[in-house]
């Protein structure tokens, strides 16, 4: 991997050689291509895959937390007896900022040798088209919730719980800013490369979208808020945001990321729905 890296730092992208002959580029892959034409392409790809990320994560957040601070929007706060003071949320930034810069971004420079070793499709063209990136991101989510599922069980045990995940439940009333636990993303870049090797191509930008999506699932489920238009309210088997606060604030049952079917299948979400029978019963 050493030597793949090393090559790669002394390589720049010439695009003639991306495009198949006669082929005629539609405008996005001419846009996708002039990001690495005549560029780096491992330092192009980690800065293209560390922005993308810091801009979904923060940007997904910031409706959230507008609603803090929208009287009106109080009503939808699924623990509202619970306040997230600004002390929290600048201890949760300066952790998050960390993590991202410190650990997550050298972590990224792996991103492209790791997908070429997979044999993901990088800056290639054609790119796939939306019917092909929606069946396989689909694909991931499913994927993605099943190892997390296990693995997030797994750090629930006493010893992984105390010595790695405890931080992570540190607020028993969550907001999305909290919502990334490093150690379950293997199943969000393992998803599309195991696909890759016994399914069928993959494509980066279909990575990056799905990752988006991935992060976008994470910060809702971790926002505290649970709307009329909440996506589980149309999605029955969808988790959303009231199927995790209760992880949070219970510590157990709930373990699933993206769907409800896990926690139903193997009973891990009998003191939930013993929570809202309560619930329904008070109101």
């Amino acid at each position: 991997m050493a030597t793949i890296d090393l090559c790669m730092l002394n390589t720049t992208v010439d695009i003639a050689t991306k495009v198949p002959e006669g082929y005629k580029l539609n405008w996005f892959e001419s846009w996708w291509l002039s990001l690495f034409d005549g560029r780096n392409e491992l330092l192009t790809f980690t800065l293209i895959a560390f922005t993308m990320h810091e801009l979904v994560y923060f940007g997904r957040y910031l409706p959230f937390l507008l609603c803090d601070y929208i009287p009106t929007m109080r009503k939808y706060k699924i623990q509202d007896n619970k306040e997230v003071t600004s002390a929290m949320k600048l201890k949760c930034i300066k952790s998050l900022l960390f993590s991202h810069f410190v650990i997550e971004g050298p972590l990224m420079l792996a991103f492209l040798p790791v997908a070429k070793l997979a044999g993901i499709r990088t800056t290639e063209v054609p790119l796939p088209g939306w019917q092909e990136m929606a069946i396989q991101i689909a694909v991931f989510f499913v994927m993605e919730d099943f190892w997390h599922y296990w693995i997030h069980r797994l750090f629930h045990w006493g010893p992984l719980y105390r010595g790695v995940h405890k931080v992570h439940h540190e607020f028993s009333a969550p907001f999305g800013m909290a919502a990334e636990p490093i150690i379950f993303g293997q199943g969000t870049i393992g998803s599309p490369v195991l696909y890759c090797n016994f399914v069928g191509s993959v494509h980066s930008v279909t990575m990056f979208a799905w990752i988006a999506l991935r992060l976008f699932q994470a910060i809702d489920a971790h926002s505290g808020y649970d709307f009329p238009w909440s996506l589980h309210n149309f999605m029955p088997f969808w988790a959303g945001a009231d199927h995790h606060d209760y992880h949070h604030m219970a510590f157990v049952n709930n373990f699933s990321s993206s769907f409800r079917w896990w926690d139903t299948i193997f009973g891990t979400d009998s003191r939930y729905h013993a929570h809202k029978a309560r619930q329904a019963k008070a109101a």
